[in-house]
Protein backbone atom coordinates (compact mmCIF):
# COMPACT_ATOMS: atom_id res chain seq x y z
CA UNK A 1 0.00 0.00 0.00
CA UNK A 2 1.19 3.39 -0.84
CA UNK A 3 2.51 5.62 2.61
CA UNK A 4 -0.56 7.44 4.31
CA UNK A 5 -0.79 11.09 2.96
CA UNK A 6 -3.54 13.86 3.27
CA UNK A 7 -5.01 14.94 0.17
CA UNK A 8 -7.26 17.51 -0.39
CA UNK A 9 -10.24 17.26 -2.79
CA UNK A 10 -11.46 20.48 -4.75
CA UNK A 11 -15.18 20.03 -5.61
CA UNK A 12 -17.67 17.69 -4.24
CA UNK A 13 -19.32 16.17 -7.22
CA UNK A 14 -19.18 12.81 -8.47
CA UNK A 15 -16.17 12.83 -9.25
CA UNK A 16 -14.46 14.00 -6.59
CA UNK A 17 -16.76 12.12 -3.98
CA UNK A 18 -15.83 9.05 -6.06
CA UNK A 19 -12.07 9.91 -5.67
CA UNK A 20 -12.23 10.53 -2.35
CA UNK A 21 -13.80 7.38 -1.78
CA UNK A 22 -11.43 5.16 -3.90
CA UNK A 23 -8.18 7.04 -2.37
CA UNK A 24 -9.82 6.69 1.21
CA UNK A 25 -10.40 3.09 0.87
CA UNK A 26 -7.03 2.54 -0.33
CA UNK A 27 -5.84 4.29 3.36
CA UNK A 28 -5.38 7.63 1.97
CA UNK A 29 -6.39 10.49 4.36
CA UNK A 30 -9.05 13.08 2.78
CA UNK A 31 -10.22 16.31 3.06
CA UNK A 32 -13.06 16.99 0.69
CA UNK A 33 -14.03 20.71 0.24
CA UNK A 34 -17.56 21.88 -1.72
CA UNK A 35 -18.35 25.44 -2.07
CA UNK A 36 -22.13 24.28 -1.32
CA UNK A 37 -23.35 20.78 -0.87
CA UNK A 38 -22.16 18.08 -2.29
CA UNK A 39 -23.51 17.06 -5.57
CA UNK A 40 -26.12 19.67 -5.95
CA UNK A 41 -24.42 20.79 -9.97
CA UNK A 42 -23.75 18.93 -12.31
CA UNK A 43 -23.85 15.41 -11.02
CA UNK A 44 -27.59 16.04 -9.73
CA UNK A 45 -28.97 18.10 -12.71
CA UNK A 46 -27.77 15.30 -15.00
CA UNK A 47 -29.41 12.37 -17.06
CA UNK A 48 -27.39 9.62 -15.67
CA UNK A 49 -27.53 7.53 -18.77
CA UNK A 50 -24.31 5.23 -18.43
CA UNK A 51 -23.72 5.56 -21.91
CA UNK A 52 -22.66 8.43 -24.13
CA UNK A 53 -25.32 9.67 -25.62
CA UNK A 54 -23.69 8.70 -29.13
CA UNK A 55 -20.81 6.62 -27.93
CA UNK A 56 -19.65 5.94 -31.85
CA UNK A 57 -19.24 9.66 -31.89
CA UNK A 58 -16.54 10.19 -29.18
CA UNK A 59 -12.43 9.64 -29.18
CA UNK A 60 -11.19 6.05 -27.94
CA UNK A 61 -10.02 7.93 -25.16
CA UNK A 62 -13.67 8.41 -24.16
CA UNK A 63 -14.79 4.98 -25.06
CA UNK A 64 -11.86 3.43 -23.00
CA UNK A 65 -13.24 5.15 -20.07
CA UNK A 66 -16.94 4.52 -20.89
CA UNK A 67 -16.62 0.99 -21.49
CA UNK A 68 -15.07 -0.09 -18.41
CA UNK A 69 -17.17 2.39 -15.67
CA UNK A 70 -20.24 0.56 -17.56
CA UNK A 71 -19.00 -2.70 -16.79
CA UNK A 72 -18.40 -1.26 -13.28
CA UNK A 73 -21.49 0.42 -12.66
CA UNK A 74 -23.28 -2.60 -11.33
CA UNK A 75 -20.76 -3.73 -8.85
CA UNK A 76 -20.25 -0.07 -7.14
CA UNK A 77 -24.16 0.23 -6.88
CA UNK A 78 -24.43 -2.96 -5.17
CA UNK A 79 -21.11 -2.16 -3.06
CA UNK A 80 -22.53 0.99 -1.77
CA UNK A 81 -26.01 -0.30 -1.20
CA UNK A 82 -24.61 -2.93 1.07
CA UNK A 83 -22.43 -0.52 2.89
CA UNK A 84 -24.94 2.43 3.13
CA UNK A 85 -28.48 0.88 2.70
CA UNK A 86 -28.85 3.89 -0.32
CA UNK A 87 -30.21 2.01 -3.36
CA UNK A 88 -28.19 4.42 -6.46
CA UNK A 89 -30.45 2.25 -9.05
CA UNK A 90 -28.66 1.28 -11.54
CA UNK A 91 -31.59 0.61 -14.41
CA UNK A 92 -31.00 -1.54 -16.92
CA UNK A 93 -33.49 -0.35 -20.18
CA UNK A 94 -31.77 -0.66 -22.99
CA UNK A 95 -31.94 2.37 -25.61
CA UNK A 96 -33.56 3.10 -28.89
CA UNK A 97 -32.20 5.30 -30.98
CA UNK A 98 -34.76 6.51 -33.50
CA UNK A 99 -34.16 8.18 -37.29
CA UNK A 100 -30.07 8.65 -36.72
CA UNK A 101 -28.49 10.72 -39.85
CA UNK A 102 -25.65 8.70 -39.27
CA UNK A 103 -26.56 4.75 -38.13
CA UNK A 104 -23.94 3.10 -40.69
CA UNK A 105 -20.99 4.68 -38.11
CA UNK A 106 -23.22 3.74 -34.85
CA UNK A 107 -23.25 -0.02 -36.86
CA UNK A 108 -19.93 0.23 -38.13
CA UNK A 109 -18.63 0.97 -34.24
CA UNK A 110 -20.55 -1.50 -32.53
CA UNK A 111 -19.42 -4.07 -34.77
CA UNK A 112 -15.44 -3.09 -34.17
CA UNK A 113 -16.06 -2.08 -29.98
CA UNK A 114 -18.21 -5.61 -29.91
CA UNK A 115 -20.86 -3.57 -28.73
CA UNK A 116 -24.40 -5.21 -28.41
CA UNK A 117 -25.66 -2.53 -30.87
CA UNK A 118 -28.16 -3.76 -33.61
CA UNK A 119 -30.81 -2.25 -36.18
CA UNK A 120 -34.27 -3.22 -35.74
CA UNK A 121 -37.48 -2.69 -37.73
CA UNK A 122 -39.11 -0.01 -36.23
CA UNK A 123 -42.45 -2.11 -35.51
CA UNK A 124 -40.09 -3.73 -32.63
CA UNK A 125 -39.09 -0.93 -31.10
CA UNK A 126 -43.49 0.27 -30.86
CA UNK A 127 -43.68 -3.44 -29.91
CA UNK A 128 -41.06 -2.92 -27.25
CA UNK A 129 -42.12 1.03 -26.27
CA UNK A 130 -45.88 1.22 -26.88
CA UNK A 131 -45.65 4.61 -25.88
CA UNK A 132 -43.78 5.66 -28.56
CA UNK A 133 -44.67 8.34 -31.55
CA UNK A 134 -45.55 7.41 -34.59
CA UNK A 135 -43.04 9.68 -36.35
CA UNK A 136 -40.06 7.83 -36.82
CA UNK A 137 -38.84 5.18 -39.39
CA UNK A 138 -35.69 3.68 -38.23
CA UNK A 139 -34.26 2.22 -35.00
CA UNK A 140 -30.75 0.95 -33.24
CA UNK A 141 -31.33 -0.59 -29.85
CA UNK A 142 -28.68 -1.23 -27.49
CA UNK A 143 -29.72 -3.92 -25.08
CA UNK A 144 -27.63 -3.40 -21.93
CA UNK A 145 -27.68 0.64 -21.58
CA UNK A 146 -28.57 1.34 -17.63
CA UNK A 147 -29.28 4.43 -16.18
CA UNK A 148 -28.22 5.83 -12.42
CA UNK A 149 -30.35 8.06 -10.30
CA UNK A 150 -27.61 10.02 -9.98
CA UNK A 151 -29.16 12.43 -6.94
CA UNK A 152 -29.37 8.60 -4.87
CA UNK A 153 -25.58 8.09 -5.95
CA UNK A 154 -24.64 11.17 -4.16
CA UNK A 155 -26.71 10.45 -1.41
CA UNK A 156 -25.24 7.07 -1.25
CA UNK A 157 -21.60 7.99 -1.81
CA UNK A 158 -21.75 10.72 0.60
CA UNK A 159 -23.37 7.93 3.67
CA UNK A 160 -20.46 5.76 2.39
CA UNK A 161 -17.59 8.58 2.29
CA UNK A 162 -19.22 9.11 6.03
CA UNK A 163 -18.64 5.62 7.37
CA UNK A 164 -14.78 6.04 6.35
CA UNK A 165 -12.67 7.13 9.40
CA UNK A 166 -9.86 8.87 7.30
CA UNK A 167 -12.57 11.19 5.39
CA UNK A 168 -13.09 14.96 6.57
CA UNK A 169 -16.03 16.58 4.42
CA UNK A 170 -16.33 20.47 4.41
CA UNK A 171 -19.86 21.69 2.65
CA UNK A 172 -19.85 25.48 1.90
CA UNK A 173 -16.12 25.76 2.21
CA UNK A 174 -15.41 28.32 -1.25
CA UNK A 175 -11.51 27.70 -2.42
CA UNK A 176 -10.30 31.17 -3.80
CA UNK A 177 -6.74 29.96 -4.55
CA UNK A 178 -3.60 27.83 -4.13
CA UNK A 179 -1.08 27.92 -1.51
CA UNK A 180 2.49 27.33 -2.97
CA UNK A 181 6.18 27.49 -2.15
CA UNK A 182 8.91 27.55 -4.87
CA UNK A 183 7.07 24.90 -7.52
CA UNK A 184 4.56 23.43 -5.34
CA UNK A 185 1.36 23.58 -4.62
CA UNK A 186 0.71 22.98 -0.43
CA UNK A 187 -3.15 23.35 0.09
CA UNK A 188 -5.88 25.71 -0.87
CA UNK A 189 -6.98 29.22 0.52
CA UNK A 190 -10.66 28.55 0.97
CA UNK A 191 -13.51 30.66 3.11
CA UNK A 192 -12.13 28.44 6.43
CA UNK A 193 -8.62 29.51 6.01
CA UNK A 194 -5.93 27.66 4.67
CA UNK A 195 -6.01 23.83 4.44
CA UNK A 196 -2.86 21.95 3.37
CA UNK A 197 -2.04 18.50 2.24
CA UNK A 198 0.71 16.94 0.61
CA UNK A 199 -1.72 16.50 -2.69
CA UNK A 200 -4.25 18.50 -3.70
CA UNK A 201 -7.17 17.54 -6.65
CA UNK A 202 -8.83 19.70 -8.47
CA UNK A 203 -11.97 17.85 -9.34
CA UNK A 204 -14.21 21.29 -9.67
CA UNK A 205 -16.34 20.87 -12.99
CA UNK A 206 -16.95 23.23 -14.78
CA UNK A 207 -15.28 25.85 -12.02
CA UNK A 208 -11.97 24.19 -12.41
CA UNK A 209 -10.58 26.45 -15.10
CA UNK A 210 -11.56 29.36 -13.06
CA UNK A 211 -9.43 28.32 -9.97
CA UNK A 212 -6.31 27.14 -12.63
CA UNK A 213 -6.48 30.93 -13.66
CA UNK A 214 -5.25 32.27 -10.18
CA UNK A 215 -2.20 29.91 -11.05
CA UNK A 216 -1.78 31.36 -14.48
CA UNK A 217 -2.68 28.34 -16.35
CA UNK A 218 -5.44 28.09 -18.95
CA UNK A 219 -7.71 25.15 -18.93
CA UNK A 220 -9.94 24.55 -21.29
CA UNK A 221 -13.19 23.91 -18.94
CA UNK A 222 -16.10 26.20 -18.93
CA UNK A 223 -19.68 25.52 -18.37
CA UNK A 224 -22.72 24.18 -20.51
CA UNK A 225 -26.01 24.76 -19.44
CA UNK A 226 -28.37 22.06 -19.97
CA UNK A 227 -31.93 22.00 -18.92
CA UNK A 228 -33.75 19.29 -17.88
CA UNK A 229 -37.98 18.41 -17.51
CA UNK A 230 -39.30 15.67 -14.97
CA UNK A 231 -42.33 14.40 -15.67
CA UNK A 232 -44.61 11.66 -13.09
CA UNK A 233 -45.96 8.60 -14.84
CA UNK A 234 -47.25 4.85 -13.97
CA UNK A 235 -43.97 2.91 -13.03
CA UNK A 236 -44.66 0.52 -16.07
CA UNK A 237 -45.36 3.31 -18.80
CA UNK A 238 -41.66 3.40 -19.99
CA UNK A 239 -39.93 0.64 -20.73
CA UNK A 240 -36.94 1.49 -22.13
CA UNK A 241 -34.75 4.87 -22.82
CA UNK A 242 -35.53 6.34 -26.23
CA UNK A 243 -33.62 8.91 -27.86
CA UNK A 244 -34.32 10.82 -31.14
CA UNK A 245 -32.76 14.61 -32.48
CA UNK A 246 -30.71 14.91 -29.72
CA UNK A 247 -33.51 14.71 -26.74
CA UNK A 248 -34.46 11.61 -24.48
CA UNK A 249 -36.31 10.59 -22.39
CA UNK A 250 -35.05 8.43 -19.43
CA UNK A 251 -37.70 5.76 -17.64
CA UNK A 252 -36.92 5.65 -13.57
CA UNK A 253 -37.98 2.45 -11.52
CA UNK A 254 -40.72 4.49 -9.62
CA UNK A 255 -42.29 5.78 -12.97
CA UNK A 256 -40.47 9.31 -13.11
CA UNK A 257 -39.59 10.41 -16.83
CA UNK A 258 -36.72 12.37 -17.36
CA UNK A 259 -36.75 14.25 -20.79
CA UNK A 260 -33.70 16.35 -21.69
CA UNK A 261 -31.49 18.17 -22.48
CA UNK A 262 -30.36 21.82 -23.91
CA UNK A 263 -27.06 22.96 -25.14
CA UNK A 264 -26.40 26.56 -24.03
CA UNK A 265 -23.74 28.68 -23.95
CA UNK A 266 -24.61 31.22 -21.45
CA UNK A 267 -20.93 31.47 -18.86
CA UNK A 268 -22.03 30.38 -15.35
CA UNK A 269 -26.04 31.62 -15.32
CA UNK A 270 -28.22 28.70 -14.45
CA UNK A 271 -31.42 29.99 -14.69
CA UNK A 272 -34.29 27.58 -15.97
CA UNK A 273 -36.10 29.16 -19.08
CA UNK A 274 -39.66 29.70 -20.32
CA UNK A 275 -38.38 29.22 -23.75
CA UNK A 276 -36.60 25.70 -23.22
CA UNK A 277 -39.37 24.36 -20.95
CA UNK A 278 -41.36 24.33 -24.09
CA UNK A 279 -38.53 23.36 -26.46
CA UNK A 280 -38.24 20.24 -24.02
CA UNK A 281 -41.83 19.37 -24.02
CA UNK A 282 -42.33 19.22 -27.77
CA UNK A 283 -39.60 16.45 -27.68
CA UNK A 284 -41.31 14.94 -24.92
CA UNK A 285 -44.60 14.76 -26.78
CA UNK A 286 -42.63 14.03 -29.98
CA UNK A 287 -41.30 11.32 -28.97
CA UNK A 288 -44.03 9.76 -26.76
CA UNK A 289 -47.38 11.60 -27.44
CA UNK A 290 -49.03 10.77 -23.83
CA UNK A 291 -46.58 12.75 -21.88
CA UNK A 292 -48.96 15.84 -23.50
CA UNK A 293 -51.05 14.58 -20.45
CA UNK A 294 -48.47 14.02 -17.53
CA UNK A 295 -47.98 16.40 -15.12
CA UNK A 296 -43.96 17.71 -15.01
CA UNK A 297 -43.11 17.69 -11.76
CA UNK A 298 -39.19 19.61 -11.91
CA UNK A 299 -37.67 21.51 -14.89
CA UNK A 300 -33.85 22.69 -13.57
CA UNK A 301 -30.60 23.48 -15.42
CA UNK A 302 -27.43 22.41 -14.54
CA UNK A 303 -23.92 23.26 -15.80
CA UNK A 304 -21.55 20.77 -17.75
CA UNK A 305 -17.76 21.14 -17.65
CA UNK A 306 -16.93 21.63 -21.36
CA UNK A 307 -13.76 20.35 -22.65
CA UNK A 308 -12.20 19.65 -26.23
CA UNK A 309 -13.57 16.55 -27.32
CA UNK A 310 -14.94 15.65 -23.94
CA UNK A 311 -11.55 14.45 -22.96
CA UNK A 312 -11.38 14.86 -19.08
CA UNK A 313 -7.90 15.94 -18.01
CA UNK A 314 -7.24 12.87 -15.35
CA UNK A 315 -3.37 13.29 -13.70
CA UNK A 316 -0.74 15.57 -12.25
CA UNK A 317 -0.23 19.00 -13.48
CA UNK A 318 3.40 19.66 -14.85
CA UNK A 319 4.77 22.59 -13.63
CA UNK A 320 2.90 22.38 -9.89
CA UNK A 321 4.26 19.66 -7.80
CA UNK A 322 1.48 18.04 -5.72
CA UNK A 323 -1.19 19.20 -7.99
CA UNK A 324 -3.83 16.86 -10.00
CA UNK A 325 -7.01 17.39 -11.86
CA UNK A 326 -9.76 15.04 -12.33
CA UNK A 327 -12.09 17.60 -14.53
CA UNK A 328 -13.61 18.29 -17.99
CA UNK A 329 -15.85 15.23 -18.20
CA UNK A 330 -18.25 17.52 -20.43
CA UNK A 331 -21.60 15.75 -20.81
CA UNK A 332 -20.34 12.06 -19.36
CA UNK A 333 -19.27 12.87 -15.78
CA UNK A 334 -21.79 10.21 -14.45
CA UNK A 335 -20.94 7.75 -16.83
CA UNK A 336 -17.19 8.41 -17.27
CA UNK A 337 -16.95 8.57 -13.32
CA UNK A 338 -16.26 5.20 -12.17
CA UNK A 339 -13.24 4.33 -14.37
CA UNK A 340 -12.05 7.99 -14.53
CA UNK A 341 -11.70 8.12 -10.36
CA UNK A 342 -10.43 4.62 -10.55
CA UNK A 343 -7.75 5.90 -13.15
CA UNK A 344 -6.91 8.81 -10.79
CA UNK A 345 -5.98 6.52 -7.98
CA UNK A 346 -3.97 4.53 -9.99
CA UNK A 347 -1.32 7.04 -10.73
CA UNK A 348 -1.73 8.61 -7.38
CA UNK A 349 -1.20 5.56 -5.84
CA UNK A 350 1.40 4.34 -7.93
CA UNK A 351 -0.43 1.09 -9.25
CA UNK A 352 -0.61 -0.93 -12.62
CA UNK A 353 -3.16 2.16 -14.67
CA UNK A 354 -6.69 0.14 -15.63
CA UNK A 355 -6.31 1.44 -18.94
CA UNK A 356 -3.97 3.79 -20.62
CA UNK A 357 -3.55 7.01 -19.04
CA UNK A 358 -1.83 8.86 -21.89
CA UNK A 359 -4.97 10.54 -23.43
CA UNK A 360 -6.12 12.52 -20.49
CA UNK A 361 -2.50 13.66 -19.14
CA UNK A 362 -3.18 17.42 -18.41
CA UNK A 363 0.83 17.69 -19.46
CA UNK A 364 0.72 18.81 -23.37
CA UNK A 365 -3.14 19.89 -22.91
CA UNK A 366 -2.66 23.30 -20.60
Amino acid sequence: MAKQQQVVIVGGGVIGLLTAFNLASAGQQVVLLERSNVGQESSWAGGGIVSPLYPWRYSPAVTALAHWSQDFYPQLAEHLYTATGIDPEVHTTGLYWLDLDDEAEALAWARREQRPLSAVDISAAHDAVPVLGSGFARAIYMADVANVRNPRLIKSLKAALSLLPAVTIHEHCEVSGFIREGERVLGVQTSLGEIRGDQVVLAAGAWSGELLQSLGLALPVEPVKGQMILYKCASDFLSCMVLAKGRYAIPRRDGHILVGSTLEHEGFDKTPTSSALESLKASAVELIPALAQAEVVGHWAGLRPGSPEGIPYIGPVPGQAGLWLNCGHYRNGLVLAPASCQLFADLMLGREPIIDPAPYAPAGRI
